[in-house]
């Protein structure tokens, strides 16, 4: 099989602009890490909590301090603008485009940043929280689409994959910056860290007011010209190109076969095949979250100072750069590997780490445990940063079909924010000590590792291989096996080309839609044959 990842010989022309351009558009995610980051760190710096404080005395140290409802609230406030984002991002990037949406997108984000770098307060604070989880919810379900949508297939996984990379980079820049300012005296402190997210703003921006639309955004709004333009520079040919041309003519007959299904309303989208798809690809963006990662990023520095760990601050620092570091063998395991046998060895790796932290949290508390509890964050880091973070965008990236894909990545976006709330809003209570707090503290891993057990399960039996297929062989997958675990053997063999002008009794059914369309080329080549028969006759 080899090392590297190498190009089919049936791939045509160059794959180095569609790399490059995937590349560049997934450091939409740095603007969605960072800001997930940068409030782990501001919510335990002394200077933003008396600052921010309304009355409250801490009892520990007799100063101004937030509460448990008020950490809640601020962190959980920036998953529920992006949960709302999320659920918008399927109108806006359907009627200005995809590219078009994520400038617009990135300038709402930029309306939070200026209101939490102006405030001095909850109130504003909140509010800017919540306008930049609003553009991030927007991005996160964008971005994954315009890279799926013009990625080649053979190394799509990956180029998807780098969302989470750029994702894990902006934690990790934050957890740098914070480590800067933490110390400040003054509102420089949290000020820095939320104003440098204008810099990750400008940069995306500037960049995709030069790249290019996608073809299957222009093919579904009948811009054939403008397609065979974008994916003639995609793929660096010439816009005649028979590959170019044979490329968008196979685009354009699936698109006008799944639209012969029926229409993409939100109401149809829960049914049949697509509803299929759109349940699996929820679960498994739900299950991204209550895997628990965003727990040890968004608490993680207030949980390692509860834990009796000094320099927090550090140790959330060393994790951001495992979690970086980790991802790049994900990225290359993705294609190497595939989905199912990746997804399948995270799960379970990170089902043991977990409960290993649960056990020694709880019956343990010297520095030796400590230091074991955090050995195995680190280690259930690498597990999650190499499988569920990537491979959770790349397989809802590749689910749907042209017609519902706007709309079905908006709505498993939305679930990651949904759950991503759920738990930034519990987990104060759950983990913390004081009146009506569960105080869990490190039995919380228990109920992560629970889940990741869940995970284990729901691959074997819901993950379909789409490792090597194009999005539109994708729909042939879902339409011809019928459970998770036979996708591995499937090959494709359906040309949309050849069965969109097949009549049979029903359309739906893509097997007999085949066989039918074999059967008139058959027919076609005899006729040929005796015509050339009869002329030598002659």
């Amino acid at each position: 099989m080899g090392f590297a990842l190498k190009k089919p010989d049936d791939a045509v022309g160059s794959a180095t602009p569609a790399i490059v351009i995937g590349l560049f558009v997934a450091f939409g995610g740095v603007l969605f890490g960072y800001d997930t980051g940068t409030i782990s760190g501001i919510l335990a710096m002394k200077y933003w909590r008396r600052t921010f404080s309304t009355g409250y005395i801490n009892p520990d140290d007799h100063y101004p301090d937030v509460t448990s409802s008020q950490s809640s609230m601020i962190v959980s406030l920036l998953s529920a603008g992006t949960f709302f984002g999320a659920l918008g991002a399927a109108p806006v990037a359907d009627y200005f485009g995809r590219r078009i949406a994520m400038i617009l997108e990135t300038f709402v984000f930029c309306v939070g940043v200026i209101l939490q770098t102006a405030s001095t307060s909850i109130p504003l604070f909140v509010a800017g929280r919540f306008f930049a989880g609003l553009g991030v919810g927007l991005l996160s379900a964008t971005v994954p689409l315009y890279q799926s949508e013009t990625a080649p297939k053979w190394i799509r996984g990956t180029i998807v994959g780098a969302y989470q990379l750029a994702i894990t980079i902006g934690l990790l820049l934050a957890a740098i910056v914070n480590n800067s300012t933490k110390d400040r005296n003054d509102t420089g402190s949290y000020r820095i860290p939320v104003a440098v997210q204008f810099a990750w703003a400008i940069i995306l921006v500037v960049g995709m007011l030069v790249l290019p639309e996608t073809p299957r955004f222009l093919i579904k709004n009948d811009k054939h010209e403008a397609a065979a333009k974008a994916l003639a520079r995609l793929r660096r040919l010439d816009i005649n190109d028979s590959a170019i041309v044979e490329e968008l003519a196979e685009i354009q007959a699936n698109h006008q076969f799944e639209l012969s299904l029926g229409k993409a309303t939100y109401l149809e989208i829960l049914r049949g095949s697509i509803g299929k798809r759109l349940a699996t690809g929820c679960a498994v963006q739900a299950l991204q979250q209550l895997a628990g990662v965003n727990f040890i990023f968004y608490y993680g520095t207030t949980f390692f100072q509860n834990s009796g760990i000094k320099n927090s601050f550090v140790i959330t620092l060393i994790t951001s750069i495992i979690n970086v570091v980790s991802t790049f063998p994900g990225l290359y395991m993705v294609e190497k590997w595939g989905r199912r046998p990746l997804l399948m060895f995270g799960a379970v790796g990170m089902c043991v780490s977990q409960l290993i932290v649960a056990i020694v949290g709880t019956a343990a508390s010297s520095d030796v445990a400590n230091k074991v509890l955090i050995a195995f964050v680190c280690i259930y880091i690498f597990f999650f940063a190499c499988s569920w973070g990537p491979v959770a965008w790349v397989v809802t990236g590749e689910l749907f079909p042209l017609k519902a894909r706007a709309k079905c990545l908006s709505i498993t976006t939305a679930t990651n924010w949904l759950l991503n709330w759920a738990i930034a809003y519990a987990t104060p209570y759950m983990v913390n000590s004081g009146p009506g707090n569960a105080n869990l503290k490190s039995k919380v891993f228990f109920i992560w590792g629970g889940f990741c057990f869940i995970c284990a399960i729901f691959v074997y039996t819901c993950i379909y291989e789409t490792k090597g297929l194009s999005l539109e062989q994708v729909d042939e997958l879902y339409a011809k096996v019928p459970v998770a675990w036979k996708s591995i053997d499937f090959v494709p063999s359906v040309h949309y080309t050849d069965v969109r002008d097949v009549s049979v009794s029903n359309p739906g059914d893509l097997a007999q839609l085949e066989t039918r369309a074999n059967e008139k080329r058959s027919g076609e080549q005899a006729t040929h044959l005796e015509s050339i028969s009869a002329k030598a006759d002659v």
